[in-house]
């Protein structure tokens, strides 16, 4: 294989999503389990979250395994060899270690002389690392982009940390994105408000997350939604013409007050968290292949992506499902 790889110069309109895949691990924690825990009830957990069970990794099921998994079932929805793919971008947050997940994805899945890097943006990770994928195939930068949410986030959960234990899980999803004659990935409202970053972050000294729940609660039912709408005004989109609203999985009673607050009434609204937990950047495409598994939204439909989440970043944008 030649040291240098060229990327085609004809330089599109834009990028589309061309698949999707997902791995979600086998093992779960249902809410009665949890609850046993902290004296609680099944019910109690999900009348707050929303939340039935979570996905849990194995001791032996990390990051890039996981992310690998799910990048090879986009690979294959999307029709998109390994050999074509340029870039690899693996959003985590939950990674460890110094090298990090995208050099060995991009390995794993036979897409070795691609770039690849990790983008830590937390639970906004996906949407961020799509709006870079797009920039960068318009540019001429790359042709076909894998991109990546992984996510172990049980690894920094106090299993005795009632906010963060009852709504945390393990999972990867994956996209493939392509050149398109028109775009298909509007452009992106994204930011962060560093202000409130002490809201979730890792205690240092236990090496375990902290989260101030209602705080960010009431961030995320006030501030994100007018990011949500912005993203449709600036795709020249009316909450009507949506055919699907998917947040980040954070917890389904934000998940439900943000598809109020945008009024996208004709549009499905995803709910993975339920039965998945809060995988971070994981979540919204977890969610996006679940509801085209589910056949809950069709090819060509429109779909707004909302993330938020640690930082406190931010990211949204209306895309074309595959």
């Amino acid at each position: 294989m030649p040291l240098i790889r060229a990327v085609p110069q004809d330089t599109p309109l834009g990028g589309r999503l061309l698949g999707f895949g997902a791995y979600r691990p086998a093992g779960t924690l249902d809410s009665e389990e949890l609850a046993t825990r902290f004296g609680r009830t099944g019910d109690w957990i999900r009348s707050r979250t929303g939340m039935s069970s979570r996905r849990v990794a194995s001791a032996d099921e990390d990051v890039p395994g996981m992310g690998a998994e799910a990048a090879k079932d986009a690979l294959k929805a999307s029709g998109v060899a390994a050999s074509e793919v340029d870039l690899v971008i693996v959003a985590t947050c939950s990674v460890g270690g110094p090298t990090g997940a995208a050099r060995a994805v991009a390995g794993e899945i036979g897409a070795g002389s691609a770039a690849a890097f990790d983008l830590n943006a937390a639970c906004a990770g996906f949407c961020q690392a799509l709006a870079v994928a797009a920039d960068m195939i318009r540019a001429g930068s790359a042709r076909h982009v894998v991109i990546v949410g992984a996510e172990k986030m049980t690894a920094w959960v106090d299993p005795t940390d009632l906010p963060t234990a009852i709504v945390f899980g393990d999972a990867a999803g994956a996209a493939v994105v392509g050149p398109s004659d028109e775009p298909a990935i509007g452009p992106v409202v994204w930011g962060s408000d560093g202000g409130q970053a002490d809201l979730i972050h890792v205690d240092p000294a236990t090496q375990t997350m902290n989260m101030a729940g209602q705080a960010v609660f009431r961030w995320a039912t006030t501030e994100v939604h007018p990011v949500a709408l912005e993203a449709c005004r600036r795709a020249g989109v009316s909450p009507a013409e949506l055919g699907a609203v998917v947040p980040h999985q954070a917890n389904l009673r934000i998940v439900d007050s943000l598809a109020r607050s945008v009024g996208a009434e004709r549009a499905v609204v995803a709910r993975d968290g339920a039965t998945t937990g809060n995988t971070s950047a994981a979540s919204i495409p977890l969610a996006l292949h679940q509801l085209l598994a589910d056949g809950q939204v069709a090819s060509g439909e429109l779909a707004l992506l909302i993330g938020f989440g640690a930082g406190l970043s931010y990211a949204a944008q209306v895309v074309r499902i595959p």
